[in-house]
């Protein structure tokens, strides 16, 4: 669970906890208990949304991890393709090879 998503959950549960020991005062300043009740639902979904998207990014790690190997694996092979035929060809003729990039 996101730290921020945790702590939003921990302060919203808080605030319905007080709210509900204090309804009966709250009842005339516009806090209802069907409106601490839909908070309260509403938690609970936030609650089950962020454990939906825990599972998510625990599948996802290995393949992030993988993917990151692949990434440093093509571009140090993109450097060093680019090197040595930097180092063989004037620049004129770099982007003959997809070369952009000028010394």
């Amino acid at each position: 669970m996101s730290k921020t998503v945790e702590i939003q959950i921990e302060k919203s549960r808080s605030l319905v906890e007080g709210l509900r020991r204090h309804v009966s005062e709250m009842g005339e300043r516009g806090v209802s208990n069907d409106e601490i009740n839909a908070m309260e639902q509403a938690v609970k979904e936030l609650e089950a949304v962020n454990a939906e998207v825990d599972s998510i990014r625990e599948q996802l790690t290995p393949t992030l991890n993988r993917m990151k190997i692949m990434m440093n694996r093509v571009k140090e092979d993109y450097t060093e393709k680019k090197k040595t035929l930097k180092g063989y060809y004037p620049q004129e003729r770099w982007m003959d090879y997809g070369i952009p990039d000028k010394r």
